[in-house]
C-alpha cells in the first residue's frame, strides 16, 4: 500500500472509530439523559457501520461478501434516526413515540428477511441492481421529511434572523448526514471518480467538529432544545407573576389571540416573551388552568357577547368567529364552562327570541 493510501486509510477508519466512542458517549456518558441524545448516539453508531464497511471494503475488495451487507443495511437506520433526532430535538420529544418503535422494528425485520432470504454472496446482482438502491432510497426519503422538520430554521437564515446553540447543532447533524449521502449516491451513479471514498473522509471530518465542539466550548448544555427546560424547576417572584400576568391578559385583550383557531402555546408565549415552558408555568402555578381551558375562557366570554346581542349569526358561525374550529368543541367548552349549551344560554338571555 502507497503511502498516501496508507494515510487516507488512517484518516478514514480512525473517522469510523472515533464515531462509535462518541455514540457510546451520547449512549452512556452525557450528563442529560434526553431521548434526542440516544437518537443521536444510534445515529452514530449506525453511521459508523456504514463508514467502516466503505473504508475496509475500499482498500480490500476481496471482503467477504457478508460484511458488506452488514454495512449497507446498516443504511436502514441512518435515515430513520437523522429524522428521530432531528424532530425530538425541535420539537422537544422526551417520551420515545410508539410510532418511531414501530418504524424501527419494521425496518430490523426487513433487513432480517432480507439478509436470510436473499443474502449478497448469493445473490449479488440482486443486490447491486435493486436491494441497494432501494436502501438509498429509504435513506433519501428521510432526509427529505428531516429538511422538512428543518426547514423554519433554514428559513430562519433566509431572514437574516440568528439562530440558537441548538438549533445550529441540529443544522450542522444534517448538513453532515446530507453531504454523506450525496457522496454516497454519487460514488453509486459513477458521477464522481473516488467518491465512495470521499464519505468517510466526510464523516471523518464532522466527526472531528463535533468532538471539537463537545470538548472545546465553554458549554455544551445549550447545545439541546432541553436546556431551556431549566426555568420550569424556578419559581416566578409575586411581582414577576404580576408583570407577566398582565402582558398575557393585554395581549388577549388587545390583540384578541383567542379568535386564531391555531393559536398555540409556544405562539402567545413569544408574544409575552416567555418560554413555552415558563408561559405553562405561569398559567398552571399562578391561573390554575391549562393553556387550552385559558384560551377557551376568552373565547367563551367573547361567544357570550354575541349570543347576548342577538347578532346576525347561526350558533355554530359563532363558534368559528371566536376561534373554535369545530361545532363539537365549541359545544363541549362551552358546556364545561357555562354548565349549559349555546342555545340555552341565549334563550335565557333573549327569552323572547
Amino acid at each position: 500500500m502507497a503511502f498516501g493510501d496508507k494515510v487516507l486509510f488512517f484518516f478514514s477508519a480512525l473517522g469510523a472509530f472515533n464515531g462509535l466512542i462518541l455514540s457510546l458517549y451520547f449512549f452512556f456518558f452525557t450528563t442529560k439523559k434526553y431521548l434526542p441524545n440516544y437518537l443521536l448516539g444510534a445515529l452514530l453508531l449506525v453511521l459508523s457501520l456504514r463508514i467502516g464497511k466503505s473504508v475496509v471494503y475500499f482498500f480490500d475488495a476481496n471482503l467477504p461478501k457478508i460484511y458488506l451487507q452488514l454495512g449497507l443495511t446498516a443504511c436502514f437506520f441512518i435515515g430513520p434516526f437523522l429524522y428521530f433526532f432531528i424532530r425530538a430535538e425541535i420539537q422537544q420529544i422526551q417520551k420515545l413515540p410508539k410510532s418511531w418503535i414501530g418504524q424501527t422494528a419494521f425496518w430490523a425485520f426487513v433487513i432480517v428477511v432480507v439478509g436470510v432470504v436473499y443474502p449478497y454472496q448469493a445473490v449479488p446482482y440482486w443486490w447491486r441492481h435493486y436491494i441497494i438502491p432501494l436502501i438509498y432510497l429509504q435513506w433519501g426519503i428521510y432526509v427529505i421529511f428531516s429538511g422538512g422538520v428543518i426547514w423554519p430554521l433554514l428559513k430562519k437564515i433566509r431572514q437574516k434572523e440568528s439562530l440558537k446553540a441548538f438549533e445550529k447543532w441540529v443544522l450542522t447533524i444534517f448538513g453532515g448526514v446530507l453531504l454523506l449521502f450525496v457522496s454516497y449516491v454519487w460514488a453509486i451513479l459513477n458521477i464522481i471518480k473516488g467518491s465512495y471514498i470521499f464519505g468517510a473522509l466526510y464523516f471523518s471530518l464532522i466527526i472531528y467538529l463535533v468532538v471539537f465542539i463537545l470538548l472545546y466550548r465553554k458549554k455544551t448544555n445549550d447545545l439541546s432544545s432541553f436546556s431551556s427546560q431549566k426555568y420550569v424547576d424556578k419559581k416566578m417572584d409575586e411581582q414577576e407573576v404580576e408583570l407577566m400576568v398582565g402582558k398575557l391578559k393585554r395581549a388577549m385583550e388587545e390583540k384578541m389571540l383567542y379568535k386564531d383557531p391555531n393559536l398555540k402555546l409556544n405562539d402567545l408565549a413569544k408574544e409575552i416573551n416567555l418560554s413555552g415552558h415558563q408561559l405553562s408555568q405561569l398559567l398552571n402555578d399562578n391561573l390554575e388552568k391549562n393553556f387550552s381551558l385559558f384560551v377557551n375562557e376568552y373565547r367563551i366570554e367573547e361567544a357570550c357577547k354575541m349570543l347576548s346581542m342577538n347578532v346576525p349569526l347561526t350558533i355554530d358561525a359563532i363558534g368559528d368567529e371566536v376561534g373554535f374550529n369545530a361545532k363539537s368543541t365549541f359545544f363541549a367548552a362551552f358546556k364545561k364552562i357555562k354548565g349549559l349549551t349555546p342555545s340555552a344560554y341565549q334563550k335565557q338571555r333573549i327569552p323572547d327570541l
